[in-house]
């Protein structure tokens, strides 16, 4: 699979795990197994990146005598995932007519 490819999906199924609640890293991690196998150093390249454009924001809360980070997810990255969910449909699309001759529309 093509690297840009990959990782716009990735971007994609990070998103819709904080889409409706805020979530760490082993949770996403944990969230995404019956979709992608991802480890921590895939994931929180992602989530810098994320957070990095506004889609995310970051904050630290202590858990068991250890700070760990929450993600939630901004209306700018809301209004991404929808883009993203917009050109995924586009993909399928085409996916489904190379593999099987056949549009849904």
């Amino acid at each position: 699979m093509d690297a840009q490819m990959k990782k716009g999906l990735l971007d994609a199924c990070v998103l819709c795990v904080l889409e409706n609640e805020e979530g760490y890293g082993y949770k996403i991690i944990e969230d995404l197994k019956h979709v992608v196998e991802i480890s921590e150093s895939t994931l929180y390249p992602i989530l810098k990146r994320l957070e990095a454009c506004e889609y995310l924001t970051v904050q630290n809360r202590e858990c068991n005598g250890r700070l760990r980070k929450y993600y939630r997810m901004t209306h700018k990255g809301t209004l991404r995932l929808k883009e993203l969910r917009t050109s995924l449909r586009s993909m399928k699309n085409m996916h489904n007519f190379i593999l099987k001759g056949e549009i849904e529309l």
